[in-house]
């Protein structure tokens, strides 16, 4: 350990003293880790109680991810303004108190807004918590630290899944909002005992004010335009306004950080290509780790027709799996070059995805299961190199900036994976369904299927035999059913196969990491 604060901590609890920080801070980050998940399998359910359409539910996700991509940047000024233990439990009082709020809203709008308070509470708390456990265990356990940290990070969203299935099936959508607090209760305790307050001579440094608001500006107006493609027409002024706006406001962000004293995000740490190279990696990993949980619930949900607590169920074995590769791999982190175990896992969870895209109606449980787990394996081999080997690059000064930096790649990516894939899933369903009608229209064989429906119609009773020579509208309802149902199979098969591509793609750049021999 480096932090004369920590050092402290450790001569008066001993040996011990670097898991009992670590279980103060991961029982929090675990609490907002849950909470980015968990509100997928009550979609559905929300969707009917709100009256919401896909293109509005989806915010329910990428407000949170949003939100926790913009704080993630303000961990180094929290640190250095308030200490660990101040600014740690600020932001879990901020999150438990949202988590109230959501589990109470009225409306969907003061339901997106806990879900954003929730979100910049979790951006402050995960990079807290990863400095924590990166100083604790020292410069050589770094991997296993990491490993530490990324079963937290990890296993939480695939868990969370089954416990808010059960809470829905048993009781409401809303008692998922209530599975963090206690969680956050526990952390709280620890951390009032186990974490330092701010150092005497540290001295506080300006907020970026302008950077954040050009940070959040331009994540919002990109979300906006991507979100409203598909409903406004891609087309649309309103949308290419949206992404026109969103670039000028990159643009003024990264100026703006260039020149400001006291930057949100320091620039610097991504002139070193290989820390960029991790970036990129970790940008993928977050469209993949988010947005393949997000688009599993809703298809076995939609389209197989499980219950939440079935839907949950399918991601309990990836998880049970993903505990076990996570420390192991931080293991072998501290041993191995990074960029291997990441090329491996990317691989890996490509493969997992490839499979994905060949889902149907009657896809067995096992399978799609087995499938899950393979992703979770690759998952589990990516996530403690990545942090290691990013960090390793950057000297004391920049960890907690550096933190922020590879978190935020992380989210970031999270959001804009969500947010894409729930467009792309609504657009190619249109197109497969739009497709599928007209090759329907006049063909022998869609008359042939219609007189089946109409005949299995009168033998179940619910018409008669002069009905059935009609073709009645039943029989033309339940075949238009029948193409949808079809068209959203193919379009959760598109975007299984996009998560795949993005995955294979991201080896190049993991392949960058490597250092070269001299």
């Amino acid at each position: 350990m480096t932090a004369p604060a920590f050092d402290a901590l450790a001569q008066r609890y001993g040996a011990g003293y670097k898991w009992l920080a670590t279980a103060a801070v991961m029982a929090g980050c675990v609490a907002t880790v849950l909470s980015s998940t968990i509100v997928n399998v009550a979609m559905p359910d929300i969707m009917g109680e709100f009256g919401m359409g896909q293109d509005q539910v989806q915010w329910l996700s990428t407000a949170f991810l949003a939100s926790m991509t913009a704080s993630m940047l303000a961990t180094d000024w929290t640190l250095h303004t308030f200490g660990v233990r101040r600014a740690y439990l600020g932001a879990m009082v901020a999150f438990l108190a949202a988590s109230v709020m959501g589990s109470m809203s009225p409306g969907v709008e003061l339901l997106i807004l806990a879900r954003s308070i929730q979100g910049a509470a979790a951006g402050l708390v995960q990079p807290l918590a990863m400095v924590v456990v990166f100083t604790v265990f020292g410069a050589e356990n770094r991997g296993m630290a990491m490993g530490v940290f990324g079963l937290g990070v990890v296993l939480a969203p695939a868990l969370g899944p089954t416990v808010g299935g059960l809470l829905i099936d048993n009781y409401s959508w809303r008692y998922v909002f209530l599975v963090g607090p206690p969680f956050c209760a526990l952390s709280m305790a620890m951390a009032l005992t186990f974490l330092p307050g701010r150092a005497q001579d540290v001295q506080p440094r300006p907020f970026d004010g302008i950077g954040f608001a050009l940070l959040c500006l331009a994540i919002g107006t990109l979300l906006a335009g991507i979100s409203s493609g598909q409903r406004e027409g891609w087309d649309s002024g309103y949308v290419l306004g949206a992404f026109l706006l969103s670039l000028c406001f990159w643009i003024a962000f990264a100026a703006h950080e260039r020149a400001c004293a006291h930057p949100l995000l320091a620039l610097d740490v991504y002139l070193n290509p290989r820390f960029l190279a991790a970036s990129v990696v970790a940008f993928i990993l977050g469209m993949g780790l988010f947005g393949s949980t997000y688009l599993i619930p809703l298809f076995v949900q939609m389209v197989q027709g499980y219950s939440p607590t079935e839907s949950g169920l399918l991601l309990m074995p990836g998880g049970m799996v993903l505990g076990v590769v996570m420390p192991l791999a931080g293991r072998f982190a501290d041993r191995l070059p990074p960029y291997q175990s990441i090329m491996a896992g990317l691989a890996v969870f490509g493969v997992s995805c490839l499979l994905m895209a060949g889902v149907g109606v009657s896809t067995d449980f096992w399978d799609f299961a087995g499938w899950i787990v393979l992703g979770r394996v690759g998952l589990g081999l990516i996530l403690p190199s990545l942090n290691s080997g990013a960090l390793r690059l950057l000297d004391g000064g920049h960890m907690a900036q550096g933190a922020g930096a590879i978190n935020f790649s992380r989210q970031l990516g999270g959001a804009l994976g969500v947010s894409l894939l729930s467009v792309y899933l609504e657009r190619q369903t249109e197109l497969y369904a739009q497709a599928f009608n007209a090759l329907q229209q006049g063909t022998h064989a869609a008359a042939d299927a219609l007189d089946i429906v109409s005949f299995m119609l009168v033998r179940s009773g619910q018409l008669d035999n002069v009905a059935q020579a009609l073709r009645p509208p039943q029989a033309y309802q339940f075949f238009s059913e029948m193409i949808a149902a079809q068209a959203r199979t193919m379009g959760f098969r598109e975007s299984f196969l996009l998560v795949a591509v993005a995955f294979l793609v991201a080896v190049l750049p993991a392949l960058f990491m490597r250092q070269r021999r001299l």
